[in-house]
């Protein structure tokens, strides 16, 4: 395409004109044609001037000329309103194509979305910018292209004369699914990012002004509903923005600073009991999917409580007293959970910083360590928080497990030991056992029963020294039982059938033959039962199921790769030597009891 500024000017009047004259008399199906092609025409010089930007330094000048040959046509006296309504419905789309050319031309693009705005009022320009936000092609799919829309949008809300919350409810699943599809696409090369996230938080303080109108009902769920907006954007910040979190801090200290307005508090949106509270009053007679841009929220509120965790200056903006926060925690066990329970979002989220999660950590040991002793109520069923005890145990095991930084993984192991002993004995065992069964980790398998094996020990250890008959019988029903049996099978003779699989769970096996082993030995020595693992059939089982078939895949895959000189057969023999010993002493320890029976 050749770029020649006088022809494209002349041809942008021209089809202006043909399009004015047109709707003037009324030729509806003209018109509409006029307006197509008056947009065509702008997208593609948009599209070239866009792709051949870098071989043409008058391509701003062009572009900035063309905008403002639209600005001062709409802005003339002499064109009638029919004309910008007529236009208002394409044109926006168009124009702010041209942002992408530079900085200038993204504030001029601005100011023709602005005079939409003056000339045809709010309630005309809300649904055709809020379609313009949710229709761009493909290519225009960066920050650049949302910002002048954005920037229309804010001043369109703040010009509402009435059915406020309505109209608010109708923009913000709008703008949020624009913020979640730039922040999943951007990277750090993207200069327009924290511009459009900047606009975003406009936009909230405009809907602030507009609830500063409102009385009764309307106005406590136009609250709500800025909360749940700044608590979704508090998640898509802190996800989109994955290598220097500082880049973050000026938005969540403006984000921070509507938590006061909204009446969340750190301890609310900590334990979730706010969210909860302002979730149920936006949506609890809202059938709309477009609510489901709120998927992030409870993140976005945990996110909310870390960064003032790591960063003074959010606390105060949000006027919190973090050390009262913590101390709550500590003392209050539903409390602390509730709080676990909401970590567990940062924690399991694969988009969000190793930083933030690091912080994380650290907020959670905060807590664990400040626990003198945790207590609980006989009379409650703490089966009830299962789901919550597994999935949050499970969302720090993610931390352990794929954290590149070594003592990153050793603060997640320590809070996952901490956690682990805040949970109720009765139903400790139960958390462990699925967490071994749901696990496809040979390496987190062996960690877990060798926590197993711990408790075990300390169970043992306190059956030992006390003379309460009462607490021989918890310690039996919780950790010192048959069920505990179930941690060596589920690993030595896997639910699918056959011995395991080696040498890929070679960690896994080794831990549960030493469990095994731990339990054979101590109920020999203390001469108990708890377990049943001495009994006739347990012993039985355990030798023609369980070890004797081990036996024999370990001694195939030790011959398969003894005779090879490779380093990979090399490490597969030497990680399975302590298998083995451990196998065969297990082995020898049956074989040896079943002769005195």
């Amino acid at each position: 395409m050749f770029i020649e500024r006088d022809i494209i000017v002349g041809t942008l009047h021209k089809t202006l004109d043909s399009c004015s004259k047109l709707i003037k008399e009324g030729d509806y199906e003209n018109s509409k044609k006029s307006i197509s092609d008056l947009v065509d025409f702008l997208t593609s010089i948009s599209d070239y001037l866009i792709e051949a930007e870098s071989e043409n330094e008058d391509f701003e000048d062009i572009s900035i000329e063309i905008l403002v040959q639209i600005h001062q046509y709409l802005a003339s006296p002499s064109i009638k309103q029919e004309v910008i309504d007529a236009l208002a419905f394409e044109v926006p789309k168009a124009v702010v194509r041209f942002a992408h050319v530079s900085g200038r031309c993204m504030e001029v693009a601005e100011n023709v979305v602005d005079l939409f705005v003056e000339k045809c009022g709010p309630r005309d320009m809300l649904p055709i910018l809020c379609e313009a936000l949710g229709s761009p092609s493909e290519l225009f799919t960066v920050s650049v292209y949302f910002i002048p829309i954005l920037s229309g949008l804010v001043k369109v809300i703040f010009l509402i004369q009435r059915r406020h919350y309505e109209q608010v409810k109708t923009v913000v699943p709008v703008v949020l699914n624009v913020l979640s599809i730039i922040s999943f696409k951007s990277d750090d090369e993207d200069e327009d990012y924290e511009k459009l996230f900047h606009k975003a938080i406009d936009l909230a303080n405009s809907i602030k002004a507009v609830h500063a109108k409102l009385e009764g009902k309307d106005n406590h769920k136009l609250r709500a509903l800025l909360g749940l907006y700044i608590l979704q954007i508090m998640a898509l910040v802190s996800t989109g923005m994955r290598s220097e979190i500082s880049r973050n801090l000026q938005v969540v200290l403006e984000l921070s600073d509507f938590l006061r307005h909204c009446e969340l508090s750190y301890i609310g949106l900590i334990t979730g009991c706010e969210v909860d509270v302002i979730s149920k009053l936006v949506l609890e007679d809202d059938s709309d999917d477009d609510m489901g841009c709120f998927s992030q929220i409870k993140l976005g509120a945990a996110l909310g409580v870390i960064w003032g965790y790591q960063t003074s200056e959010d606390a105060m903006a949000a006027k919190a007293d973090m050390s009262t926060v913590i101390m709550e925690l500590q003392n209050n066990w539903t409390s602390r959970w509730e709080a676990i329970g909401m970590l567990k979002h940062i924690f399991s989220c694969p988009n969000l910083s190793w930083e933030l999660k690091k912080h994380a950590i650290g907020f959670l040991l905060c807590i664990m360590d400040g626990i003198v002793s945790p207590s609980y109520d006989n009379h409650l069923d703490y089966s009830v928080h299962m789901a919550t005890f597994y999935t949050s145990l499970q969302a720090i095991e993610m931390v352990i497990m794929y954290a590149s930084d070594a003592l990153l993984r050793k603060n997640a192991f320590d809070a996952f030991k901490k956690v682990l002993a805040d949970i109720p004995t009765s139903v400790r065992l139960d958390v462990l056992r699925a967490l071994i069964t749901s696990s496809e980790s040979s390496s987190m398998i062996g960690i877990l029963i060798d926590l197993v094996k711990e408790e075990l020990r300390v169970g043992r250890a306190g059956i030992n020294s006390s003379s309460n008959l009462v607490l021989k019988n918890e310690n039996c029903t919780s950790f010192w039982s048959p069920l505990v049996l179930e941690f060596v099978e589920v690993v030595l003779r896997p639910p699918n059938g056959g011995p395991p699989s080696l040498p890929e769970y070679s960690d896994a096996v080794l831990s549960a033959l030493n469990l095994y082993r731990f339990i054979f030995i101590t109920e020999s020595t203390g001469d108990s039962n708890y377990t049943g693992i001495l009994s006739k059939d347990k012993l039985h089982k355990a030798y023609n199921e369980w070890l004797l078939p081990l036996r024999s895949l370990v001694t195939r895959t030790m011959v398969e790769n003894q005779n090879d000189c490779d380093e990979l057969e090399s490490d597969i023999i030497f990680g399975m030597n302590p298998v083995e010993l451990v196998l065969y002493r297990c082995i020898e320890l049956v074989e040896e009891k079943l002769k005195h029976l």
